[in-house]
């Protein structure tokens, strides 16, 4: 079978490697270069608690099995690849900055064999930077943090050396479709014929030409900036940390902070603004934080979507697949998303699991609507 995946980010790269190890001709289109969009902005966490909402939902449910998955898949993809992705179960620490939050995260530890609440005392034992003024923390020792720029470039060799083809700077300007079926992909400097097509181009995935008006995923991308931390004499936070509407996350020598969120169409222009709301925040949060500096500002596009769940599965036009609008969790779904469109694309079975995420519900009449 002979399939075209259009987009080299975290999805793209994952669902071309799990359809190229079948033995499957894959060829990867990519406007830029791979894992250098969405991927390379991120922060790298798999959090599921953190992220989604508690509860049997499909979001939270298909979140937790993803995140299940990442371990082995971490392994995998270091020995396809040769390259150290970073991969570490740290444990996330969500703060409580009121009476009301702590009440609401001591809900939750109650609801969870998994999950603790941790009063003041404990949680600044375990984080001394925390704030003296934090009524608790919820602790998930579970939670995990994968090098993000190293991932994108494992799993575009990983991808290669299963036999997968990447055309890098390539950008989809056009599909062609021939009696309700996709037939191409047009760039410009070719045409790309295949048997399916999978369209995973994150931020830009409602951007190509051809594709009906029904058919077309309505992606926005939503900007994120965030900038990177060093310390000065306090050691780094040992785990991920979640409160007063930002994350800090430990990589490397230095301490992410994220992230803004802003729809301001495809700019990806830092801002003066943006990194003194993330110092902020942050500091409010770790006073200590405000005597660090900070070394690097970034933003990105995530795909987002009109009702925040993803779009993964066939699209109205036979041959089309869609995997995007994963929003900040691109990383945390990967593995769960690869796995599903193997199954769509080649064995032509959706799981009951996908219903909510099934791209034909945006479609006009559809009975997903």
């Amino acid at each position: 079978m002979k399939i075209v995946v259009i987009g080299a980010g975290i999805a793209g790269l994952s669902i071309g490697w799990r359809l190229a190890q079948t033995g499957a001709q894959v060829t990867i289109l990519e406007r830029a270069q791979p894992g250098r969009g969405a991927t390379w902005a991120s922060a790298g966490m798999i959090a599921a608690t953190a992220e989604i909402e508690q509860g049997e939902a499909p979001h939270a449910t298909f979140a937790r099995h993803s995140a299940a998955l990442w371990p082995h898949f971490a392994q995998e993809i270091e020995q396809g690849s040769g390259v150290e992705i970073g991969f570490r179960a740290d444990g996330t620490l969500i703060a409580a900055c009121s009476v009301d939050e702590a009440a609401e995260l001591q809900a939750r530890a109650k609801g969870s064999a998994a999950l603790e609440f941790l009063p003041q005392y404990a949680a600044r034992a375990l984080e001394p930077l925390f704030a003296q003024d934090i009524e608790g923390a919820l602790f998930d020792p579970g939670e995990a943090q994968v090098d993000n720029r190293a991932l994108g470039r494992a799993l575009a060799i990983a991808f290669q050396r299963a036999g997968g083809v990447m055309q890098t700077n390539e950008a989809v300007v056009r599909m062609e479709i021939e009696k309700g079926r996709a037939t191409g992909a047009h760039t410009p400097f070719a045409v790309y014929r295949a048997d399916a097509f999978v369209l995973a181009a994150g931020a830009w995935s409602s951007r190509i030409e051809g594709i009906p008006a029904e058919a077309l995923p309505p992606i926005i991308p939503v900007k994120g900036e965030m900038i990177a931390l060093t310390p000065t004499t306090d050691a780094l936070p040992k785990h991920m940390i979640w409160g007063n509407e930002v994350y800090l996350v430990p990589r490397h020598d230095r301490l992410l902070v994220g992230a803004t969120v802003a729809l301001a169409g495809f700019d990806t222009a830092i801002s003066d603004a943006a990194a003194r709301w993330l110092c902020g925040h942050s500091c409010a949060l770790m006073p200590a934080l405000a005597r660090w500096e900070m070394v690097d500002h970034w933003a990105g596009l995530r795909p987002g979507s009109p009702d925040d769940l993803p779009l993964i599965g066939p699209s109205p036009v036979e041959g089309l697949f869609v995997a995007s609008g994963q929003f900040r969790n691109g990383i945390l779904l990967a593995p769960a998303i690869a796995e599903a469109m193997r199954e769509i694309v080649l064995e032509g079975r959706v799981s009951d699991a996908l219903a909510a995420f099934d791209p034909r519900r945006f479609a006009q009449g559809s009975a997903n609507t």
